[in-house]
């Protein structure tokens, strides 16, 4: 096929019918056909001088680009596919079942990636120039979408995406997946309904907003909720939900809207729960404050790989933060405001678990003293990599235990043992 003849094709749809895109009154159907009839137009002009075969592939490839997402539309489809990495247009790489290899599939050049990302883009008030040459955005379907070009990306856009997964909307599917037990669950559970405050620590890619988002269908439809992320990413089922977003400058560097600038807008707000997508500066003091100030319940996100490096980072995020500090105060505030750490792993055949569940029981000795309730042991990793372990209760009673009393939750003491 002849890819320079494609382009000119793909550019001259792109001149003429390039609002298609945002034409939000047609189903997906209707947009599909409306192109293919364009489309065919196009490569049905003589001086074009197509074999037919060669006509309905490009048509066929096209409508998918622009109705879809081109040459990773099937990927997309793909329910047992999670991650999608476009590294240039020649090395496309997908994670199934925990495990990364490259596909077959190609692009025929950089600007095809680039049309793909600009269809993603459409929806959406982000954009990506050599200005700003890279930007996080959401997908309708909740996948997370990174998108990075040259100049910093020195082979071609790279596209990183990770797949929404509509099967895991329970704990029972959480469950199923062995990604935690049935006491983990139980007692996280009873956490969300007892309003304590909760950290999601992991790697990237260890499940740790999937987590969140799961836990988070068990809180009250009654109470007021305010979700703080970067890139709106967060579906919650209640009713009472204020999403909030922040922005990124404009061209002339301007306009920017933090994490830390929503959050000290949300405690105006009145809200029942404040849930923070990722706490990576100094809005790290001000969800301290505020926890300790009486808005229970709060859950985030903070990337750090064990409960130790979490009280690390914090430390860190704080002491950075502008205000003057002691360490000793930081160790207060944390011991204070945070209850309960959910350490996540992705192990080494690709698994997800809740690898440590881990509460903050105060200070000795100048130092935040972290216990564990709850904790998975690797037995064995058989020589085709298997993992096999077993979750397990350390006999650890959490010192916040009588809130779920005051909650009126019934949850029995056994389940520690």
């Amino acid at each position: 096929m002849d890819g320079t003849l494609k382009d000119k094709i793909r550019r001259d749809f792109i001149a003429r019918y390039s609002s298609l895109w945002n034409k939000a009154s047609a189903t997906k159907e209707e947009l599909k056909e409306n192109i293919r009839l364009i489309i065919e137009g196009i490569v049905n002009r003589p001086r074009h001088g197509l074999g037919e075969e060669d006509k309905q592939r490009i048509i066929g490839e096209l409508v998918d680009e622009f109705s879809g997402f081109g040459p990773i539309e099937q990927f997309m489809k793909d329910p047992s596919i999670t991650e999608i990495m476009i590294n240039g247009p020649k090395k496309v790489y997908l994670e199934k079942n925990g495990k990364k290899t490259i596909s077959s599939i190609t692009f025929d050049s950089d600007q095809q990636i680039m049309y793909v990302v600009q269809k993603m883009l459409a929806p959406t008030r982000r954009h990506i120039d050599e200005s700003y040459p890279y930007v996080d955005i959401s997908l309708d379907d909740g996948s997370r979408v990174n998108v990075i070009i040259p100049p910093l990306a020195l082979d071609g856009p790279v596209v990183t995406i990770r797949k929404f997964l509509e099967e895991i909307r329970s704990v029972e599917d959480l469950i199923g997946l062995g990604t935690l037990d049935r006491c983990m669950a139980d007692f996280l559970i009873a956490c969300i309904k007892a309003k304590v405050n909760m950290l999601f620590s992991g790697a990237t890619g260890s499940g740790k907003t999937t987590a969140l988002g799961v836990l988070s269908g068990y809180i009250n439809n009654d109470e007021r909720i305010v979700t703080i992320e970067d890139t709106a990413e967060l579906h919650l089922a209640q009713d009472h939900v204020i999403r909030l977003e922040t922005r990124n400058p404009n061209i002339e560097g301007k306009g920017e809207v933090t994490i830390r600038d929503l959050f000290k807008n949300s405690l105006r707000m009145r809200p029942g729960r404040i849930i923070l997508g990722e706490i990576r500066s100094s809005e790290a003091l001000d969800m301290l404050q505020a926890m300790c100030s009486g808005h229970r319940g709060a859950l985030a996100v903070i990337h750090a790989g064990s409960p130790q490096d979490v009280i690390h980072r914090l430390e860190t995020m704080v002491l950075t933060s502008g205000i003057p500090i002691t360490l000793e105060a930081v160790h207060r505030q944390i011991a204070a405001a945070v209850n309960l750490i959910i350490q996540q792993e992705q192990l080494p055949d690709g698994s997800r678990k809740i690898t440590r569940l881990t509460q903050v029981n105060g200070i000795k000795d100048y130092q935040v003293i972290l216990e564990d309730i709850f904790v998975y042991e690797i037995e064995e990793v058989s020589k085709e990599g298997k993992v096999k372990g077993r979750f397990r209760a350390t006999g650890v009673v959490p010192v916040f235990y009588p809130l779920f009393y005051k909650a009126g939750i019934n949850l029995p003491q056994e389940i520690f043992k």
